[in-house]
C-alpha cells in the first residue's frame, strides 16, 4: 500500500499490536520496539477505515504521540484529556477496544469520540473542540484536593482547537492557579480545513532551540534535587527567563508570556524523542506546554498531500489511494451544496453579503464563495462565538453576513446570538447546517437543540426549508431589507429535488404552506422531515381507503403561521406535529402553547427527539429509534384516525 510514498505489502501480521489489549501491555515493550508498533497501529487504522469510514487524517498524525503517552504515563490512573476526539483512534485501539474498533461509529458500536461513558481511559468527552485545558485543570486541582497529588494530568489539544476561545480562557486560569499539568499542543497547522489567524503564524515562527531546552531540563532537575527551586523561586526565575528570552529574540512567546513553561517545537513523529521528552516533563513542577509539529495524515501519502479531503474520506482503496464514492448521477444535491451555490449567486447581486464560517468552509460549502470572491468570505477558525459577534459587528456597520455554523456547534455561540445579534435586531443570517440527526458522529454532533434553544429569544426569525427550492427562497428572503436576525436550519446530506435551481421567490415571514387538504387528521411538520410525512400520508391513504390526511408545511418555527394553525385547530380534532429536534421546548411545544393561549382544545400528538442523548448510527436507523421515520409517522396517523372514529 502507499505508505510514506513507498509501496509495502497490504497484509500485516501485527505481531506487536496483537499482544496489546491495554496500555499495561504496551509498557512491557522495549523502546526500540515502539517504531514498529506505531507502524502496525497506523496500518490497522488504515485497513479498518478503508471499509468503515471515519476521521482518518487526524488520528494518523497522532500515532507516535498516542503510543508515547501511554508508554510514559500510568493510564488510566494518569488522565489523558483529548481535544479534539478526531485524534484518538489509536488511543481507542490501545485501550481495550481493538477488537471492537470495527464497530466504530456504528449503531450500538463504540462511540465516535472518546467518552468516560465508554471507557475509564477516556477522561472526558471531546466531540467539540477547545475544552481540554479547562477540563484538565479541573482534574489536576481535584486530584490535589482529594489526596491524589501524584496523578499526572495531560491535555492534548490539536487540529486547530487552540484557536477556540475556551482554550485561551483555560490558559489564563492555568497561568494563575497552582498546578503541575502538562499541555501538549499537537500542531499540524490544521483543523479540518487549514488553520487560520495570528496564532497559527505565531506557532509557525516559534524557534525555541532544542539544545536550549535540554539545558533547561537539566538545570531545572539539578536545582530541584538540591532543594534550591521552591515555587516562589521557580516563578521568579521563569519570569526573568521569559523577559531575557523575549528581549534577545525580539518576540514574545504567548505561553511563556502567561508564565507557562514552553518546550519545543519537537518532531511529533519521532517516538524515541517523544518518550525522552515526556519522561523529563512528567514530574516537573508547574504548568508546562509541549509544542509538537506533526503532519495530518502522516504515513499515508494521499492523506499527507490532501489532509482536508482525508480528514474523513469515506471508503477508499489503500493501495491506490482512490476514494470510493457512489454514483450520484441523477441524485439530488446535498443541502450544503445548495447553500454554497446559492450564497454565491446572492452575493453577486448583493454587494453587502459576506460569508463567515468557523473552520468549516468545505464542510458547509462556504469554500464556493471563498474561491469566487475571496475578499467576501472569512474562515475565523474554531471560534463559533467570535464568528457570530464578528458577523454582528459587520452587520452593525451595514454589511449582511451569512454566518454558517453546524447546529451542534452553534450551541457554543448562544450568548453571542442573544447579546450581540438579537438585542439590536441586526441583519445576520445564521445558517445552521447539520440540523437534526447527523448519523454516525453521535450525541455530540446531532443538531437536536437549536429550535428549543433559540425559540424563546426575541427578535429572531427561525425557519426550516422542506426542500432545496425552499432553502434557496429562504436565503433570498433573509437578505432582503428589514428582515433582521434570520435563522435557517437544514440537515446534513442530500435533498429531494434533482432540478434544484429555481428562480428566487420571496417568502412572507411567518407563513407556511398547506401541501394537502384532508378531513380526518392534520399533520404539521417543519423542515425536511416533512418529506417523511408526505410518504407516510401516501402509505396510510393507500392502506386505509377513504382516509384523507391534511399536511401543513409550517416552514417557520418563529413566528408561527397563526392563520394555518387556526384553520387546522378549527377543522381537525387531532393534530400531529413532527420535527427533527427535541420534543421538549421545540416546534410541537410552540404549537401547544399557541393552541392553549387561543383557547383551542384540539388533541395534539408530538413526534420528535426524546429527552435523552442519541448515540451514533445511520440517519435512517436513528429516525426509526426516535420515532420520526416514515413507518412510525404512518402508525401514529393511523392511531389518530382510530381515536376519532
Amino acid at each position: 500500500m502507499i505508505f510514506n510514498n513507498k509501496t509495502t505489502v497490504e497484509s500485516n501480521d501485527f505481531k506487536l499490536l496483537n499482544k496489546i489489549n491495554y496500555p499495561a501491555d504496551l509498557r512491557k515493550l522495549k523502546e526500540e520496539q515502539l517504531p514498529q508498533l506505531c507502524k502496525e497501529l497506523r496500518d490497522d487504522i488504515l485497513k479498518e477505515l478503508s471499509v468503515n469510514p471515519g476521521h482518518m487524517a487526524s488520528s494518523m498524525g497522532a500515532i507516535e504521540l498516542t503510543v508515547a503517552l501511554h508508554y510514559v504515563f500510568n493510564t488510566p490512573e494518569d488522565r489523558l484529556v483529548w481535544d479534539v476526539g478526531h485524534q484518538a483512534y489509536g488511543h481507542k485501539i490501545l485501550t481495550g477496544r481493538k477488537d471492537r474498533f470495527c464497530t466504530n461509529r456504528k449503531l450500538n458500536g463504540i462511540m465516535p469520540f472518546p467518552s468516560p461513558l465508554e471507557s475509564e481511559y477516556d477522561s472526558f468527552v471531546c466531540g467539540h473542540a477547545s475544552n481540554s485545558i479547562s477540563a484538565a485543570l479541573g482534574m489536576a486541582l481535584a486530584a490535589k484536593k482529594t489526596g491524589n497529588g501524584k496523578r499526572h494530568v495531560v491535555a492534548i489539544i490539536g487540529d486547530g482547537a487552540m484557536s477556540g476561545g475556551l482554550a485561551f480562557e483555560g490558559l489564563n486560569n492555568v497561568s494563575t492557579t497552582p498546578n503541575d499539568m502538562l499541555i501538549i499542543l499537537n500542531d499540524n497547522n490544521m483543523s479540518i480545513d487549514r488553520s487560520v489567524g495570528g496564532l497559527k503564524q505565531a506557532l509557525l515562527k516559534l524557534n525555541t532551540n532544542e539544545t536550549y531546552n535540554n539545558v533547561r531540563f537539566k538545570l531545572s532537575k539539578w536545582l530541584n534535587a538540591k532543594g534550591y527551586l521552591d515555587e516562589d523561586r521557580r516563578q521568579g526565575i521563569l519570569r526573568l527567563n521569559n523577559a531575557l528570552k523575549s528581549a534577545i529574540s525580539h518576540q514574545q512567546n504567548i505561553f511563556e508570556g502567561l508564565n507557562i513553561r514552553y518546550f519545543g517545537p519537537f518532531d511529533g513523529h519521532n517516538i524515541t524523542e517523544l518518550v525522552r521528552v515526556l519522561r523529563q516533563l512528567k514530574d516537573m513542577k508547574g504548568p508546562k506546554l509541549l509544542h509538537l509539529h506533526t503532519i495530518k495524515g502522516h504515513g499515508y501519502a494521499p492523506a499527507e498531500k490532501a489532509a482536508t479531503i482525508w480528514h474523513a474520506p469515506g471508503k477508499f482503496n489503500i493501495n491506490t489511494g482512490e476514494r470510493i464514492t457512489d454514483d450520484e448521477t441523477g441524485v439530488p444535491p446535498k443541502y450544503q451544496t445548495v447553500f454554497g451555490e446559492t450564497l454565491l449567486e446572492l452575493a453577486k447581486n448583493n454587494p453587502r453579503i459576506i460569508g463567515v464560517t468557523p473552520a468549516m468552509p468545505t464542510g458547509c460549502s462556504m469554500n464556493i464563495l471563498m474561491k469566487a470572491m475571496p475578499d467576501r468570505a472569512f474562515d475565523v477558525g474554531i471560534a463559533e462565538g467570535h464568528a457570530v459577534t464578528f458577523s454582528a459587528g459587520m452587520a452593525k456597520e451595514g454589511m449582511l453576513p451569512f454566518c454558517n455554523i453546524y447546529s451542534s456547534f452553534a450551541q457554543r455561540a448562544y450568548d453571542n446570538i442573544i447579546h450581540d445579534v438579537a438585542i439590536l435586531k441586526l441583519p445576520v443570517v445564521i445558517c445552521l447546517d447539520r440540523a437534526g440527526l447527523v448519523g454516525e458522529d453521535g450525541a455530540t454532533h446531532h443538531g437536536a437543540f437549536d429550535i428549543a434553544a433559540l425559540r424563546p429569544v426575541p427578535n429572531l426569525t427561525i425557519a426550516s426549508p422542506m426542500n432545496e427550492h425552499e432553502l434557496r427562497n429562504l436565503m433570498y428572503t433573509a437578505q432582503l431589507d428589514g428582515k433582521g436576525p434570520f435563522v435557517i436550519r437544514y440537515p446534513r446530506g442530500h435533498g429531494v429535488i434533482v432540478d434544484w435551481h429555481n428562480e428566487f421567490e420571496e417568502i412572507e415571514v411567518g407563513t407556511g404552506r398547506k401541501l394537502k387538504d384532508g378531513n380526518s387528521v392534520a399533520v404539521l411538520s417543519v423542515g425536511p422531515i416533512g418529506n417523511n410525512v408526505t410518504k407516510a400520508i401516501e402509505a396510510v391513504e393507500k392502506e386505509c381507503g377513504g382516509a384523507q390526511i391534511a399536511h401543513y408545511d409550517m416552514r417557520f418555527i418563529k413566528p408561527l403561521d397563526e392563520k394555518l394553525l387556526a384553520e387546522a385547530a378549527s377543522k381537525f380534532k387531532h393534530i400531529i406535529t413532527v420535527e427533527d429536534g427535541v420534543r421538549k421546548g421545540g416546534f410541537g411545544s410552540a404549537v401547544l402553547e399557541w393552541l392553549s393561549d387561543n383557547n383551542y382544545t384540539t388533541r395534539v400528538t408530538r413526534l420528535g427527539l426524546p429527552d435523552k442523548f442519541i448515540e451514533q448510527g445511520t440517519v435512517n436507523e436513528l429516525q426509526h429509534i426516535t420515532g420520526i421515520d416514515t413507518e412510525t409517522i404512518a402508525a401514529t396517523i393511523k392511531n389518530a384516525i382510530s381515536s376519532i372514529s
